[in-house]
């Protein structure tokens, strides 16, 4: 099918909305949020019966634990989501925020200032929720956004999308402020990636094969939120309690998610102390362990990990160990296997941990604490739109500050250049 006619019906409309909203006062936004937030409560009936579609789907569809838990909504879950937006309103609204102000030697007056973005697309896979975090974070700062989640929430997305559209319009915004796709087939996908007639910014969240699909297809700019490979190094300083704690904390407490751990490197002089009390408090945890040879030698029953294991984001309870001679070993790993996500390390060596701060160029890096914390709402940013891997205009936890631009304000007495 050809989407181009229905799809440049919704760049469009989206483009007629987003002027409003870019210069909307912030007391207006927040009004909107909260008839948002209202709203989908009104809907949690609609909302909840369309979800359950979705995970009877999932489950004919075998989708695996993680990802039929990333895609259920309950009560509870839905309550949280609207307290989501609730946290939305308080925010500071980044538009009109001065990044700085300076004199030039003719006394013009140069103030940079916030501005909203203008029309982002967003491409999502399973989680519903994101479907309203990235609508009210884009709204708040000033931005129309065209959804497109996937397949397997669709009937989440639709109910979710309805609520908030009607939401939208009482608070007398175009109800085409947040557009969601209808369509989850791919070639609809390859067309909102060259609508750059109407969309300023695309934001892919999900798998690689989608992070990948986006990039090489796109003519619109993309901010990546590529895979979480995420690595946690275990020193030979380590605090052992600590390291069990951390490690149990990233890998299981949520295992579907970018920023569990997916790889743990152990330092081989701390390994006789710590392997052992390791696999058990994992196997406990019913995680499969997939070692090298040395950390197999260790365990016997663990699965001896092949060269794509350690390129492998799991999103499941399956976690990769590897026993190296040295902290720089570790690095130079994380260097060749990791995606530039998150990573830690746990050592009590003020040297070590100072070292890996500064040689491990990921997005968020750690000491003495678990990767799940990569997270918007954990970094006191309110929601967050993803978590960038990329290197310019955004990295790590994109929140609000992260969805506008800038431009320059000139004030003049009268000047002109010589």
């Amino acid at each position: 099918m050809d989407y181009k006619y229905e799809l440049d019906h919704i760049g469009e409309n989206a483009k007629r909305a987003f002027k409003p909203l870019s210069i909307a006062p912030t007391d207006e936004k927040n009004s909107c949020l909260a008839s948002i937030a209202s709203r989908l409560i009104d809907d949690k009936g609609t909302i909840l019966e369309a979800n359950k579609i979705d995970i009877h789907n999932g489950e004919q569809n075998n989708l695996n634990d993680a990802l039929l838990d990333r895609l259920k909504l309950t009560s509870d879950r839905l309550e949280d989501i609207a307290k989501g937006v609730e946290e939305i309103i308080q925010l500071d609204d980044p538009v009109g925020k001065m990044d700085n102000e300076f004199k030039l030697y003719n006394n013009l007056v140069v103030k940079k200032v916030r501005v909203a973005l203008g029309v982002i697309g967003i491409i999502y896979e399973s989680r519903p929720n994101v479907t309203v975090d990235a609508a009210a974070l884009c709204l708040k700062a000033g931005n129309a956004v065209i959804l497109r989640g996937g397949s397997e929430s669709i009937h989440s997305n639709k109910a979710l999308a309805q609520s908030m559209a009607s939401a939208i319009q009482e608070s007398n915004f175009s109800r085409f402020s947040v557009q969601l796709l209808p369509w989850t087939d791919r070639e609809a996908v390859s067309r909102l990636l060259k609508l750059n007639e109407y969309i300023d910014l695309i934001i892919p969240r999900g798998g690689e094969g989608l992070i990948k699909f986006v990039a090489e297809n796109a003519t619109v700019p993309v901010v990546k939120h590529y895979k979480g490979v995420c690595h946690i190094f275990i020193d030979k300083d380590a605090d052992t309690d600590m390291a069990l704690s951390i490690v149990e904390n990233a890998k299981c407490q949520r295992p579907g998610v970018c920023n569990a751990v997916e790889t743990v490197l152990i330092h081989k002089k701390i390994a006789d102390n710590l392997v052992s009390p390791l696999a058990q408090c994992l196997t406990l945890k019913d995680v499969e362990l997939r070692g090298d040879e040395r950390f197999c030698a260790y365990i016997p029953s663990a699965r001896l990990a092949t060269e794509n294991d350690w390129y492998e984001e799991y999103l499941d309870k399956i976690l990769s160990i590897r026993i190296v001679d040295n902290i720089d070993e570790a690095i130079a790993h994380i260097a060749t296997y990791g995606s530039a996500h998150s990573d830690a390390i746990i050592s009590e060596n003020q040297d070590a941990c100072d070292k890996f701060l500064h040689e491990v160029d990921s997005a968020v890096v750690y000491v003495n604490a678990s990767t799940r914390f990569t997270d918007g709402g954990q970094f006191g940013m309110g929601a967050e739109i993803g978590i960038s891997t990329d290197r310019i205009h955004a990295r790590g936890p994109m929140g609000i500050n992260e969805l506008t631009t800038y431009k320059f304000n000139v004030i003049g007495t009268g000047q002109i250049r010589k």
